[in-house]
């Protein structure tokens, strides 16, 4: 009767407009959750990774558009003229990302990454060329490829099929990109995502590999599973909350999608970032997804470590071929970054859950899972702390 009312309560915030502040929720660290046993970075972000930045734009608007763009830059220099290896992997196909064959093709990325709902993707990608196209080192060049993922958040809080994301959304992404705090949950592209039948978002996290020292961190746009599958440290979370937190329910079970980007200092080659991106989705399926038919599944990997830049000038008339040096890890150090890749990508959609707050869209209110519940639980378990 008592979690009755507080899930009444909750939603009439939501109702009134008063929608509980994220700071208000714990990381899954404030919980006693601990992953793996490798250390997290300072900000336990995908910016510990030094020089990644990342920006964000989360749109709202009236009562019925609740969606947004999330970015991530490599580095702080001139992407394209300074390009990083990269790989994206796919676990389960249903998606759109565009920019991936010639990412995977090159194994380079030249832009920044973008990530946003289903139908805004290429309106985002034209975006974000006209935005790179503008910058000063750019005026010959007459190809680019920008690399923008999607998760769809039209099943309960978007009317996607307006196509809300303007240019200047995504310019105001772009322009705000920043070191530091990652801010988490109904943020940019996870303002509107819905993960396990609860309240989804933007997590991120990221792990000290003592063999470098080097730093692996991961950002996750969480828009996937049924709460029936939801599991925390291998504890059958969902099915022990008996319910999901969707308002009315829609029926959306483990349709949706999950778009994992991992950032690592360590010099690899695009070869041995496929391998990186590929243990990601080892972390997606630890938290329960099977990756339906319906919920795309998708991971991307890159390198900021000078050793490995493609560096060149811009392809204009006449400029000088993009020289590679590159000084890379063998086989057997790569595996080294194999697990905390898995951990931080787990950890990643443990804080997109829990940080998210509840929200009320277009077709239906969505609860953020109930924390005191999820601590009792893992209490009873012997996982986390009971305050």
């Amino acid at each position: 009767m008592i979690r009755t009312a507080v899930r009444l309560a909750s939603l009439a915030l939501v109702f009134l407009g008063q929608t509980v502040a994220a700071e208000e929720r714990p990381r899954a660290r404030d919980l006693g959750i601990v992953v793996g046993t490798f250390e997290p970075g300072p900000l336990n972000a995908i910016t510990d990774v030094a020089g990644v930045q990342v920006g964000q734009a989360t749109v709202v608007r009236g009562d019925n558009v609740r969606t947004g763009v999330t970015v991530i830059f490599p580095h702080t220099g001139d992407l394209f003229a300074s390009r990083v290896p990269a790989a994206a992997v796919v676990g389960n196909g249903f998606g759109k990302f565009i920019g991936t064959t010639q990412l995977n093709e090159l194994g380079e990325l030249e832009t920044p990454i973008a990530l946003t709902c289903t139908l805004c993707v290429w309106r985002v990608a034209e975006s974000v060329a006209e935005w790179m196209l503008q910058r000063p080192t750019m005026k010959a060049v007459r190809s680019i490829n920008p690399v923008v993922g999607e998760t769809n958040d039209g099943w309960a809080l978007n009317d996607i099929r307006s196509i809300p994301v303007s240019p200047d959304d995504v310019r105001r992404a772009l322009d705000n990109a920043r070191g530091g705090v990652v801010e988490e949950g109904a943020v940019g592209a996870g303002t509107g995502t819905v993960a396990f039948e609860w309240k989804g978002g933007i997590g991120t996290s990221s792990r000290i590999v003592p063999a470098g020292p080097w730093t692996v961190g991961v950002l996750v746009q969480s828009n996937f599973g049924d709460w029936r599958d939801l599991l925390v440290q291998g504890v059958p979370v969902g099915r022990e909350l008996g319910r999901g937190g969707v308002h009315p329910n829609r029926g959306k079970g483990a349709s949706g999608s999950i778009i994992v980007v991992v950032a690592t200092d360590a010099p690899l080659s695009d070869r041995n970032l496929r391998r990186l991106a590929t243990r990601a989705l080892l972390g997606i399926a630890r938290t329960g997804s099977y990756a339906s038919n319906g919920s795309g599944e998708y991971a991307i990997a890159f390198s900021t470590n000078p050793s490995v830049r493609r560096n060149g000038t811009p392809n204009s008339p006449g400029s000088p071929p993009a020289t590679l040096e590159t000084v890379e890890l063998g086989n057997e150090l790569v595996s080294t970054l194999f697990e905390p890749t898995i951990d931080a990508t787990v950890e990643a959609i443990y804080n997109s859950l829990f940080r998210a707050t509840t929200q009320s869209g277009a077709y239906a209110t969505v609860e953020a899972i109930p924390i005191d519940e999820v601590r009792e639980i893992l209490a009873r378990h012997g996982i986390g702390s009971r305050q």
